[in-house]
């Protein structure tokens, strides 16, 4: 499919739905820019509309309001949810991006330098793992905690602090909650902790087998997670494996309009997982999981992918619906851990819609003080590079986030993407908060460990 078909195409397949809508007005409720800024333009609707005008020729595609408002978009999904028409509106928001990237260059330094990364790095695995590589270094060093310091001193421009106050989030922490949790485990691709098949603990059956989606930021600056979900999977009685060819989803790509690119990476991952077919996919990374869904989406009808693409699309799973399917045990309690909350990932519920099974794994976890947090299906204003490109909408998203999470009195934050996870604990780094995020499979994970149910507990 060209750029210049992408949008067109788009709107031509959500027409029926289009032409359905009631103008009920509940996804500009559920819309968050049009919350901040109450302009109809930055509503689902109003994008809308610019998407149709342009489409028919009364708008041109690079003109300065339709860029904006496309760009301003946070593509968090939310009106999908409560669109009682159905319009699939991320794919038209990742449509009317394509054709704009095809006919205006990226506007200043940053969008430049994160274009060329997705092209020139994202799609080559080998510099992808050393970019984060020598991002871990940086990191683990406490570089980005020192440069931090100068931000605060106003020594360093906002947004690159606050792009050093990212990278210091995704580091592991011990969770320390009254009882202390230690966590042992690194971000060092490879590190593994053997579980113990005990009595409760069947061998797993050729329905319990998965193949686990590693994904690039995932494996990169939050491998702990990764090991945490096939121990969690294996306590579980579900063997899970993960494929040596798999590459980055692609979801950064779609976001930022460079279909192309998303296809290519697709096309690797629908081979890398073309063996064993009846097994699930697995994913513990919101973002991914949708986008991986999503793969029918990319090709036409006719396309060689096109079938397989919708037969991969059908395999994904999050880790909490994996394990809601096969059952899973309850563990230990993790002693006087204060109060903990859960933030939704916009794509988890919204592109997965997988409402309840997060909030599953942590009612595994006995005595957990638990405490909801309103607005947890609010976008937390990360989306990917938004929060480094349309910095002022994002710190408003996440201004109002931080307010809601510090109402709940929680020290610790589960969420179940890594962009969340980056996009609030940096915003709590920043704000001198003591709030601690994490997956919520680590803290089962824990959990379980606690219980018994693993043989070791190290990484190596």
């Amino acid at each position: 499919m060209s750029h210049e078909t992408q949008l067109g195409g788009a709107l031509a397949a959500n027409g029926e739905k289009i032409l359905a809508c009631i103008h009920c007005g509940l996804c500009l409720e559920a819309c968050p820019t049009y919350v901040h800024t109450g302009d109809e333009n930055d509503g689902p609707r109003g994008r809308i509309y610019l998407m149709r005008a342009v489409e028919e020729g009364q708008l041109p595609v690079e003109s300065a309001s339709f860029r904006t408002h496309i760009s301003r978009c946070l593509g968090c999904r939310a009106c999908e949810s409560a669109c009682p028409a159905g319009v699939e509106y991320g794919h038209l928001l990742e449509a009317a991006r394509s054709d704009i990237a095809a006919v205006a260059p990226p506007r200043g330094a940053t969008a430049r330098l994160l274009n060329f990364a997705l092209r020139h790095v994202w799609t080559h695995p080998r510099r992808l793992r050393l970019a984060f590589k020598l991002a871990r270094v940086f990191r683990d060093c406490g570089v980005p905690r020192v440069l931090r310091a100068l931000g605060a001193a106003r020594l360093l421009p906002s947004r690159t602090a606050f792009a050093l106050a990212l990278l210091e989030a995704s580091a592991p922490r011990s969770l320390s909650l009254g009882d202390r949790l230690d966590d042992k485990s690194s971000d060092r691709a490879g590190g593994r902790s053997t579980p113990r098949v005990d009595s409760a603990t069947e061998p797993a059956s050729p329905a319990r087998k998965a193949l686990l989606f590693t994904g690039c930021v995932m494996e990169g600056l939050f491998a702990r997670v990764n090991r945490a979900t096939g121990r969690v999977l294996a306590a579980n009685a579900c063997a899970a494996v993960a494929p040596d060819e798999q590459v980055c989803c692609g979801a950064l790509h779609a976001h930022a309009g460079d279909l192309e690119g998303a296809r290519r990476l697709a096309r690797r991952n629908i081979d890398a997982f073309a063996d064993e077919a009846e097994r699930a996919i697995v994913t513990n990374a919101g973002g991914c999981g949708a986008m991986l869904a999503s793969y029918d989406k990319l090709f036409a009808e006719g396309d060689t992918y096109a079938e397989r693409a919708r037969q991969f699309a059908a395999r994904i799973r999050d880790v909490s619906q994996q394990l809601e399917a096969v059952g899973q045990r309850e563990g230990a309690p993790l002693g006087d851990a204060g109060a903990v909350t859960y933030d939704a990932s916009c794509h988890l519920i919204h592109g997965q819609r997988a409402f309840a099974a997060p909030l599953k794994i942590l009612a595994a976890i006995p005595r957990l003080r638990f405490v909801p947090l309103e607005g947890s299906d609010v976008c937390c204003g990360g989306a990917g590079v938004y929060n480094l490109l349309e910095v002022e909408m994002s710190e408003r998203v996440l201004g109002e986030k931080l307010a809601r999470v510090g109402d709940t009195g929680a020290r610790l934050l589960a969420t179940g993407n890594p962009g969340c996870h980056m996009q609030i604990g940096a915003g709590a780094l920043l704000a001198g908060s003591d709030l601690r995020v994490c997956h919520p499979v680590e803290l089962l994970d824990e959990s379980y460990r606690r219980a018994g149910f693993y043989a070791a507990d190290e990484s190596v």
